[in-house]
């Protein structure tokens, strides 16, 4: 009697995991056999925005002046991987927008169900747009090249409906979605920035209007954040288009300088994220356009500060059958014991 209870438990457990992999099939399409190469070009970025807290003003943008980058990416040994180097696109002219020096190294994990980031960014020099001054066309925008940040964070998202529903067909095309699907997902962040400049950050003209906190020189914060959300695909044929949004409260430590005086501050904000992709993913061919941008909202004085992470990515590649070693995993080649 005994046998019979644990066959039929057994059979039960096969049936419904059976099942699952059946019901993930209608919906996406895995491709354990093949690999992928592709042409990419991106651009990622780092600015931040004050104005006032009532925001009832006018912002002060903070924007870097820095290139695309053009690279090949390949999904092999079930790793993704990206090599780029930057080239003279869509870089404005260094006489009216200033130079901007760029370290921006990204790590990214896409997985069935969650997706996680980490990265580190260091933007120095940065371009000033103020409605305030009106700057006559040809003529250079304010420039500060003293202006120091840097950016370290790890992201992280759970996909819920990850039986139905790909995030990462849209981003990294290691998979397809098959059918038009959402899920909601959550989110988490822990973040530092950090700003740094030998004068006072602001114009004189916005610093008087804008009050308590809009004399300072150097910030940092620390955010710890939790965003839920919801992501959707909609498929026609093998064309997609993806739209994803979380926001969500945001704790904040807050340290900065005000005319040689350190303050300290503790506030719960927000912050956001936001993911969109259009493009074409089959059986061999896939290709398509991405943005992504999130942005942490620090409110401290009379002021607040925005910064925002932002990337814009172009891919188009080409899935070919795996022989040989390209069929290892990468765990493959971890030496046993380890």
């Amino acid at each position: 009697m005994c046998r019979v209870v644990i066959l039929c438990f057994v059979a039960l457990v096969c049936c419904e995991v059976s099942a699952q992999d059946s019901l993930r099939a209608y919906y996406i399409q895995d491709y354990p056999e093949r690999f992928s190469l592709w042409p990419v070009l991106k651009q990622r970025s780092l600015s931040f925005a004050v104005r006032d807290r009532n925001r009832h003003l006018p912002r002060v943008n903070y924007q870097p002046n820095n290139s695309f980058l053009l690279g090949v990416g390949g999904y092999v040994f079930d790793l993704a991987v990206e090599a780029t180097v930057a080239i003279p696109l869509n870089e404005k002219s260094k006489y009216i927008y200033g130079q901007s020096d760029v370290r921006d190294l990204q790590v990214n994990l896409l997985a069935k169900s969650f997706a996680a980031d980490v990265y580190y960014q260091k933007y120095a020099g940065f371009y000033i747009e103020d409605k305030r001054t009106l700057i006559p066309t040809g003529f250079p925008y304010p420039q500060r090249g003293d202006i120091d940040t840097r950016n370290f964070g790890i992201n992280g998202i759970y996909v819920f409906n990850n039986r139905k529903f790909s995030l990462r067909s849209a981003f990294n095309y290691v998979d397809q979605q098959m059918r038009s699907m959402g899920s909601f997902i959550l989110g988490g962040t822990i973040n530092s920035f950090k700003l740094n400049a030998d004068s006072v950050v602001l114009t004189e003209v916005s610093r008087a209007e804008l009050g308590e906190g809009a004399a300072f020189n150097e910030l940092r914060n620390t955010t710890i954040s939790i965003t839920p959300g919801y992501s959707y695909t909609f498929i026609w044929r093998n064309f997609f288009v993806n739209g994803t949004f979380a926001i969500g409260p945001a704790h904040h430590w807050i340290r900065y300088s005000e005319a040689g005086v350190e303050q300290r501050d503790i506030t719960i904000n927000s912050t956001s994220y936001l993911r969109l992709g259009i493009g074409y993913n089959s059986n061999r061919y896939f290709g398509g356009i991405g943005f992504m941008a999130q942005s942490r909202t620090i409110l401290y004085g009379d002021l607040q500060l925005v910064n925002t992470t932002s990337m814009f990515r172009m891919v188009a590649g080409y899935r070919f059958r795996k022989i040989g070693i390209l069929k290892k995993r990468a765990s493959d080649f971890i030496p046993k014991g380890f």
